[in-house]
């Protein structure tokens, strides 16, 4: 029986090497980032944390 969880970085690196080669992402290529969706603070969201100097 093995241990699933690595102790040392060498047998980290040597379970990510047994992955199969389908799982791997070489050669796959990711997404590009969407652009972020602008936002703005409003009365609820600012209600959320209206009490929050009294709890730091």
């Amino acid at each position: 029986m093995r241990n699933i969880e690595a102790d040392t970085l060498d047998e980290l690196i040597e379970d990510c090497t047994e992955l199969p080669q389908e799982l791997r992402a070489a050669g796959k290529t990711l997404q590009e980032p969407r652009a972020a969706v602008p936002w703005q603070v409003d009365d609820a969201n600012y209600a959320q944390v209206a009490d929050l100097d009294a709890y730091v």
